[in-house]
C-alpha cells in the first residue's frame, strides 16, 4: 500500500514537468558551446521532429530565421567575399549560429504545443529555482574566499571583489553575469504577471547579487510602466517592494555602484572639462597623486585636506612606533579596558589596491595592438582622452562607415565583417569565444569596432564595462545584413510577435526587455536568454488563446 502510494506520487512529479524542456534550458545556456551543441542533439534525439512549418502567412515559426541566412547568402556573393578562402569556415561557422537558434525554438515550440501551460509554468519555477541555488552557492564561495558576510564592501585580493562581486554570480549558465542579470529580469515580469511572488522575490533577490546596473535600469523602468498602468494592488505593492530592495541594495549593500552609475550617467551628459597639456592619464590617479596643474581650485581644496590627514596619520603612527616596546606588546593590542583587540587590515596596504598594470588575459590583446598599430588608430592613441562612452563611439563609427560606403546598407559588409561576435571570435584572441580555423579579421572590422574594443579592454578593470564595448544586435544586422537584414528582424521576428498583441499580456514586458537588452551584446550568437524570452513569448500566447476558446465557448 505504501509503496504504491509512493510510485503513484513518483508519477505524478514526474508528468508535472516537462523534462526534455528542463534539460534543453539548463544545457543550451550553458556559456560552453561544446555543451550546447550535444544539448540539441540529445533534445532531437528524444523528439526528432523537424517539421518548422515556415508560411509566408501564419507561419508556426519566425520567418526571420531562415530569412537571415538566405540575406548572408546573398551578401556572401554580392560583397565576392567567397574569394577569399579563409571566409568560406567564417561564413559557414555564422550559419551554424543561426541553425541553432532555429533548431532551438522549434523545440521549445514543440513543448508549448505538446504540454499544458500549467506544466511549462512548474518547469520554469524549476528552473529558476536550480538558478537561484547556483547564484547563491556562487556568493556563499565568495564569502568563504574573503572571510566577509558582504564581499560587495571587501577591497582585499587586490579589488578581485568589491564593485565587481556581481561579476561572479554567474548562475547556472556559467555565463557572464548579464546573462544570469537577464534571465532573473525575465523571471522578476514573468512571476509578477503569474502573481507568484515568492518566486518574484527570489528572481529580484538574484538579480541584485548581480550588481547589473543597466539591468536594473531597463527593469526599474518596465516596472513603472506596469505600476501606472498594468497591475493589481498586490502587484504594485511587491513593485514596490522590489524598488525598495533595490535601493538597499545600492546603498547599503554595494554603495559604490550607486557612485559608479551617478559618474556614468555625470560623463555621459556633462561636457568634460579639459585643460590643455595635461595628460588623461593623469585622471585616472587618486586626487592625491595628481599634479596641481591638472586639479581645479576644488580639487585642489580636497587634495590640501587629504595631504594635510594623511600627515596627522603619520605623525600618530610615528608617535606610536616610539612608544616603549613593553606599553603595547608587540603580539597584541589592547582597548584602555584591557581587552585583547583583533588587527584590522591594512587598506593602504597593495593587496586592498585594484591592480593597475594589464591582466594575463589582456597580454594577447596588447601585443596584437604593439603588432598591428598602423591599422589601429584608437588604441595605439595611449594619451588620449575618450569624452564619450565606447558605446556612444562604436555608434558614430558605424554611422561613418556607412555614409561613406553607401553601397553597404543594402546587404552590409558581410557576416562576420563588421560587429557580431563572429567577427570577434575569429581574431583568435579569445574575447568571444574559441575559433578552430586560421585568424581572420575583416580590415573594416579591425579599424572601428575592434580597435575600439582593444582601446578600452587594454587598459585597467574600470573601463571594462557594457557601456564601452561595441557589442548590439542592432549593429550586427545593419552592418552585416544590411537594411534587409534589420528589416527582416523587425518585420518577420518582433512583428511575429506584436502581431499577437492583442493576445499578449505578461508577454509585452517580456518583448520591451528583449528589445532593450538587444542593445548590448550580440544575444543571437550568445545563444543563451533568446530562447527563454521565445519560450515566454509563445507560452502567453498560447495561454490567451486557450482563453479566447474558452471564452467563445461559454458565449
Amino acid at each position: 500500500m505504501g509503496f504504491g502510494l509512493i510510485n503513484f506520487e513518483f508519477k505524478k512529479w514526474k508528468s508535472s514537468i516537462d523534462w526534455k524542456l528542463l534539460i534543453l534550458l539548463l544545457l543550451f545556456l550553458n556559456v560552453k558551446l561544446v555543451i550546447k551543441i550535444p544539448a540539441i542533439v540529445f533534445v532531437y534525439l528524444l523528439d526528432p521532429n523537424l517539421k518548422f512549418g515556415f508560411r509566408l502567412k501564419n507561419s508556426r515559426l519566425p520567418l526571420f530565421y531562415p530569412l537571415i541566412a538566405g540575406i548572408a547568402g546573398l551578401g556572401f556573393f554580392f560583397n565576392q567575399a567567397y574569394q577569399n578562402p579563409a571566409y568560406l569556415l567564417v561564413f559557414f561557422t555564422g550559419l551554424v549560429f543561426w541553425m541553432l537558434c532555429l533548431l532551438a525554438i522549434h523545440q521549445v515550440k514543440r513543448s508549448i504545443e505538446l504540454q499544458e501551460p500549467a506544466i511549462i509554468h512548474r518547469t520554469l519555477c524549476l528552473f529558476f529555482v536550480i538558478n537561484a541555488l547556483f547564484s547563491i552557492l556562487n556568493l556563499t564561495f565568495i564569502i568563504g574566499e574573503t572571510g566577509t558576510i558582504n564581499p560587495y564592501l571587501y577591497q582585499g585580493h587586490y579589488q578581485k571583489y568589491f564593485m565587481g562581486t556581481g561579476d561572479y554570480i554567474k548562475g547556472i549558465t556559467f555565463d557572464t553575469s548579464t546573462t544570469n542579470a537577464i534571465l532573473n529580469a525575465i523571471g522578476v515580469l514573468y512571476f509578477l504577471s503569474k502573481k507568484n511572488y515568492l518566486m518574484l522575490l527570489t528572481c529580484m533577490f538574484v538579480l541584485l547579487l548581480t550588481a547589473s546596473n543597466f539591468v536594473n535600469i531597463i527593469l526599474l523602468l518596465i516596472l513603472a510602466m506596469l505600476f501606472i498602468f498594468k497591475s493589481t494592488r498586490n502587484q504594485k505593492s511587491t513593485i514596490v517592494i522590489c524598488v525598495l530592495m533595490l535601493a538597499v541594495f545600492m546603498f547599503r549593500v554595494s554603495p559604490q555602484n550607486n557612485k559608479y552609475v551617478s559618474e556614468n550617467f555625470k560623463q555621459l551628459f556633462t561636457k568634460a572639462k579639459t585643460r590643455p597639456g595635461i595628460n588623461p592619464k593623469t585622471v585616472m590617479l587618486p586626487i592625491a597623486q595628481r599634479p596641481d596643474s591638472a586639479l581645479d581650485l576644488e580639487e585642489r581644496k580636497e587634495k590640501t585636506a587629504i595631504l594635510f590627514l594623511d600627515s596627522l596619520n603619520k605623525i600618530e603612527l610615528l608617535a606610536e612606533s616610539k612608544k616603549p616596546a613593553q606599553q603595547i606588546p608587540a603580539h597584541l593590542l589592547k582597548d584602555e579596558e584591557g581587552r585583547i583587540l583583533l588587527p584590522k587590515d591594512d587598506i593602504n596596504s597593495p593587496s586592498f589596491q585594484s591592480i593597475k598594470v594589464p591582466l594575463p588575459a589582456q597580454q594577447p590583446i596588447i601585443r596584437f595592438i604593439t603588432e598591428n598599430s598602423a591599422f589601429l588608430p584608437l588604441s595605439t592613441q595611449k594619451e588620449r582622452a575618450l569624452k564619450l562612452p565606447g558605446k556612444v563611439i562604436s555608434l558614430s563609427q558605424s554611422f561613418n562607415f556607412l555614409r561613406q560606403n553607401p553601397i553597404k546598407l543594402i546587404l552590409g559588409n558581410g557576416m562576420g565583417n563588421f560587429s557580431s561576435k563572429l567577427a570577434f571570435r575569429t581574431t583568435k584572441l579569445g574575447i568571444a569565444g574559441s575559433y578552430p580555423g586560421p585568424r581572420y579579421i575583416h580590415s573594416d572590422f579591425m579599424q572601428n569596432h575592434l580597435d575600439l574594443y582593444l582601446l578600452f579592454f587594454s587598459q585597467q578593470s574600470g573601463y571594462h564595462s557594457l557601456t564601452n564595448n561595441p557589442f548590439s544586435v542592432y549593429d550586427e544586422l545593419l552592418l552585416e545584413y544590411g537594411v534587409i537584414g534589420l528589416l527582416a528582424f523587425l518585420i518577420y521576428y518582433v512583428g511575429y510577435f506584436v502581431k499577437h498583441h492583442r493576445k499578449l499580456s505578461y508577454g509585452i514586458p517580456i518583448l520591451l526587455l528583449l528589445l532593450s537588452i538587444f542593445f548590448v551584446d550580440y544575444w543571437y550568437e550568445q545563444l543563451s536568454v533568446v530562447i527563454v524570452f521565445e519560450l515566454i513569448l509563445l507560452l502567453d500566447i498560447k495561454e490567451s488563446t486557450l482563453k479566447m476558446i474558452e471564452r467563445t465557448e461559454h458565449e
